[in-house]
C-alpha cells in the first residue's frame, strides 16, 4: 500500500530546501524529528480540506477499515467525539443523547460545547465509575417507554477496564428504533483486526472514532473518525467541516505521517502479529489466574487484574511491577490495567513475568459496598460549565452543583457530571478515589 504523506515529506526533507516557512525550528534537529515536520506547503494538501496527498491516505484507511470514509485528526478521539455529536441531526432546537454513564470526560466538554441534552443510561450492576455494561434488553426498555425519544445512543467500548460491550445487540436495538448509535472505540481501533472483527463498524456502529495512538503504531494523537457505510449521507459530506470546528489549523505531520504509514503496516502482516501477541497475553493471563489473581474485562490487549480481590490496592501492585522497570497504564483503588500490543517486545513479557513470579495473590481485602443512583439534572451542562464557580472540600459539597469535571486522565471519567446536584453517593466515590475538592457553581 502506497504511503503519499510520508513519501512526500521524505522527498521534501531530502531537497535541502531553504525553509522560509512554518514551523520555526527550520527542519534544524533539537529533537531529531524536526526534518520531517512541515506546515501545509504547496504539495502537502490541507487536512481541513484534503484533496491532495492527506485525502488519498485516507482512501487507504477507508479501504482498510471498510467505512464510508475515514477521516484523520491529530488531535486524538477527543475532537473525533465532538465532531461525533455535531453530526447528530435533529429537528428540535437541543439535541437529547442517550449515554452510557461511563463517558469520557471529552464526551462532556463536547456537550458543554454544543449545548446539547444528555441522558445517561445507569449500570444494573455499579462496580466501577469506569465500567457501565448496558444490555439489549435494557437499553430496548428504556426506549420503549421512552417520553421522549434520543438523537442518539453513546456508548463507550471497550472501557479502560478492557470491558467490551454488546454492541452487536445495542446496534439491533438501535435499528429498530431508527436511533444512530455512537461508540467510543477509543481503546479498540486494532479489534479491526482481530481473526473475527469486532470492530464496532463491523457490529453496527453508525459511527465511532478510534485512538490510532492507544493500540496501533501512531503517534499521540493520531485517531480516526469512522462513518459506517449505512449512515446518512449527510455524516460523510459533513464530517471533515465538524472536525475542523474542533480542530487547531496546524495539523501535526509528524502525525499524519505515522497515521499514513500505518495504513502500509496494517495491510501488511499486523493481523499475524496480532494473533502473535495476543497468545503471549493469553499465556500470562492463565498464569495469573494459577497464582490466584482475578482478572476482570474481555479484551484481548489489555492484562486487567482486579487488585482487591486479588488481596492488593492497584497502587501496590503498580509500586511492586515499577521495581522491574515496569510501567503500568492504570491504578487505582481497586483495579491496575496493562495495555499491550504487538510493538511490546518478547523482553517486555518476559520481564512481565518475572515481575510477576514474586508476587502471589492473597485474600480479598475488605469491600467498600459503592453505588449510584441516576442523579439528579438542575441545570444543562452547557449552563453549569460556563456558570461562575469555586472549589469547596468534598465533604462540604452535598447539595451543590457540579461544575467542572474533578478527575484526571486516565480514566477520565467522571463521578458527578456538570448540572448534577452532588449526593453522599458521589462523595463517597470521590473519597474512594482520592479526591478532595470539587468545582460547583456560585
Amino acid at each position: 500500500m502506497n504511503t503519499p504523506i510520508y513519501d512526500f515529506v521524505k522527498t521534501y526533507a531530502n531537497k535541502n530546501k531553504s525553509r522560509f516557512h512554518m514551523p520555526g525550528h527550520k527542519g534544524s534537529s533539537l529533537l531529531g524529528p524536526e526534518c520531517l515536520d512541515i506546515t501545509e506547503i504547496d504539495g502537502a494538501d490541507v487536512l481541513s480540506e484534503a484533496k491532495g496527498i492527506i485525502g488519498e491516505s485516507e482512501k487507504n484507511a477507508t479501504s482498510i477499515f471498510g467505512s464510508a470514509h475515514t477521516f484523520y485528526t491529530t488531535q486524538g478521539s477527543t475532537t473525533a467525539i465532538c465532531a461525533m455529536l455535531a453530526l447528530v441531526e435533529s429537528e428540535k432546537p437541543r439535541p437529547l443523547i442517550w449515554a452510557a454513564r461511563n463517558v469520557h470526560k471529552a464526551f462532556v466538554h463536547a456537550v458543554a460545547l454544543l449545548d446539547f441534552d444528555v441522558e445517561f443510561i445507569m449500570p444494573e450492576d455499579f462496580a466501577s465509575i469506569i465500567k457501565c455494561e448496558i444490555s439489549p434488553p435494557q437499553l430496548y426498555k428504556k426506549l420503549e417507554n421512552a417520553n421522549k425519544m434520543p438523537d442518539a445512543i453513546y456508548i463507550t467500548s471497550p472501557d479502560y477496564l478492557g470491558n467490551m460491550q454488546d454492541i452487536k445487540g445495542i446496534a439491533e436495538v438501535c435499528k429498530s428504533f431508527n436511533i444512530p448509535l455512537l461508540v467510543d472505540n477509543a481503546h479498540g481501533a486494532y479489534l479491526k483486526f482481530l481473526p473475527e472483527s469486532l470492530h464496532p463498524l463491523d457490529e453496527g456502529a453508525t459511527v465511532c472514532c478510534d485512538s490510532a495512538h492507544k493500540t496501533l503504531p501512531v503517534l499521540t494523537g493520531g485517531a480516526y473518525l469512522h462513518i459506517a457505510k449505512n449512515a446518512p449521507q449527510s455524516y460523510v459530506d459533513n464530517a471533515r467541516q465538524k472536525l475542523a470546528l474542533f480542530s487547531s489549523t496546524s495539523p501535526s505531520y509528524l502525525t499524519l505521517q505515522s497515521l499514513d504509514l500505518c495504513n502500509a503496516y496494517l495491510s501488511d502482516n499486523f493481523k499475524t502479529e496480532l494473533l502473535d501477541c495476543i497468545k503471549k497475553i493469553t499465556l500470562i493471563k492463565k498464569e495469573l489466574t494459577e497464582k490466584g489473581f482475578v482478572l476482570s474485562g474481555d479484551e484481548p490487549l489489555k492484562i486487567v487484574i482486579h487488585a482487591s480481590k486479588s488481596g492488593y490496592t492497584g497502587k501496590e501492585l503498580a509500586a511492586a511491577l515499577k521495581e522491574h522497570e515496569i510501567e503500568i497504564e492504570f491504578c487505582d483503588n481497586d483495579f491496575l490495567a496493562l495495555m499491550c500490543t504487538p510493538q511490546n517486545s518478547k523482553a517486555d513479557f518476559e520481564r512481565l513475568q518475572k515481575a510477576f513470579s514474586g508476587i502471589s495473590a492473597k485474600a480479598p481485602l475488605e469491600q467498600r459496598t459503592l453505588s449510584m443512583s441516576e442523579p439528579e439534572r438542575i441545570c444543562s451542562v452547557r449552563k453549569a460549565v460556563f456558570a461562575k464557580q469555586e472549589s469547596v472540600a468534598i465533604k462540604k459539597a452535598k447539595g451543590r452543583i457540579c461544575a467542572s469535571l474533578t478527575v484526571s486522565c486516565p480514566p477520565a471519567v467522571p463521578i458527578a457530571i456538570c448540572g448534577e446536584r452532588i449526593t453522599t453517593e458521589h462523595i463517597e466515590l470521590f473519597e474512594h478515589y482520592g479526591i478532595e475538592t470539587v468545582e460547583v457553581t456560585k
